[in-house]
Formats: structure tokens, sequence, C-alpha cells
């Protein structure tokens, strides 16, 4: 019986797989941090529209329901901080700078607040949608020394994106989709001001607030081209 069972399982599963609707495409925008140096505003426009804050990358989804989605992305970007640009006048003093390259692997969930069938006849659709899921990001860790920010080694760690954004269709087979989105960081150190996560003998300074982790947010568009047969959605 539980061959029986195992075998209806297995051919289920292959005849949905086969059967669903299928995103690829690119994401563009600006890559901004929050931190413990520069602006500390999560949105001013200028902050996302610097040349030195363009992010590029490539994004798959598999539309598995009406209403949610399993997503993978990859986004490279690069960001900074300047204490010049802050609203805090003891920043502005200070005058920390520093820039640095980011790469993110994405993989989650994205829920639809409506039905999102690319299949349906009704044309255009848009509906807002949340994601969620865990990335993993590769970027540089600082230090103090001598009054100014110090690239360190490579750093990799985890961190929790909480994403916002509108979809629509544009055509049969184009999805642009705009979208807003912080990842929480699992350090402190993207900024040089949490020096205590780096391995070394030397005892680096430490500034800034100690209790929050920093930042970076996503806010662009992204642009997808859907594929596959007409889906037989499952309950799950």
């Amino acid at each position: 019986m539980r061959y029986i069972i195992l075998t209806i399982s297995i051919f289920c599963i292959m005849n949905t797989t086969s059967a669903q609707t299928y995103e690829a495409g690119i994401l563009f925008g600006g890559l901004n941090y929050i931190g413990d140096v520069g602006s500390s505003s999560f949105m001013k426009p200028g902050d996302y529209l610097a040349r030195k804050k363009m992010a590029f990358g490539g994004i798959f989804k598999w539309n598995r329901s009406p209403r949610h989605s399993f997503r993978f992305s990859v986004l490279r970007g690069e960001t900074f901080g300047n204490d010049n640009n802050a609203e805090d006048g003891r920043r502005n003093s200070r005058g920390f700078k520093f820039e640095t390259e980011l790469t993110e692997l994405s993989a989650g969930l994205e829920y639809t607040f409506w039905e999102w069938n690319l299949h349906d006849s009704k044309r255009p659709q848009i509906t807002p949608y949340l994601y969620t899921g865990i990335t993993y990001f590769f970027s540089n860790e600082f230090f103090e020394r001598d009054g100014q920010l110090m690239k360190g080694d490579d750093i990799s760690t985890f961190s929790l994106p909480m994403v916002i954004g509108v979809k629509a269709t544009i055509s049969r087979k184009l999805i642009l989709a705009a979208e807003f989105g912080a990842r929480y960081t699992f350090t402190d150190n993207l900024d040089g001001s949490a020096s205590e996560e780096i391995s070394s003998q030397t005892n680096y300074p430490t500034f800034g607030n100690s209790n929050m982790n920093d930042w970076y947010i996503f806010s662009g568009i992204t642009l997808t081209y859907t594929f596959g047969r007409r889906p037989c959605y499952c309950k799950f």
C-alpha cells in the first residue's frame, strides 16, 4: 500500500510541476545603507538615486498558486555612508565615510493581496504583494584607524528581507513591478562601528548604537517574462 501511495504522490508532483507558470527577468534600482554612518533616513529619494548606489540582478518566480509564488533572486550593487549627508550634527562633525560593494542571494515566498493568474483572460492585472524569506549576502567589513574608516576583509552573513511592492501585466508575457525592500542584517559592522566582530588581535575603536544592527534597502523595479503551460494549482 505504501508503494502505491508513494507512486501516486510522485506522479502528482511531476504533473503539477510540469504545468506551472514561471517568471524570469531582471531587477534594477538603488541600494541604500542605514547604520551608524551617514544619513539615517529610510525614505529620502536622493539616497537611492545616487550614481554610486545603483544595483542590478536577476529574478525567478514559480507561481505556485494564484496567491503565492516561490521566489529566487540575485542582486549586486554598491552603496556608501557619508557623515556629510547626515541630519545629525554630531555625525557631520565626525566626518566618517565608506564605500562598499554588496552581493545577495535570496529565496522566499511572495504573497499577493489579490488573485494573480497569468492565464486569466482579464487584462491588465495588477496587485500589491509582500515578500519575505532568507537572504545571504557578501560584502566587506570596516574598522576605524586614525580617524578614518578602513576596508577590511570580506564578510558574509544572513539578512531578513521585508519587501512590499506592486506588480502589473503590461503585455501577455511581460510583468512590471516596483518594490521597496528593507533587509535587516545579522551584523553591526558593515560600517566599522562594531569592530569587536572582527577576528583580530588589534582592538579597534567602536562607535554608534550597539543595540541596532545595520540595514540595507533595495528600491527599484523588476521586469519579468512569463512562460510555462496553464497551471493545475493544488491546495499547497
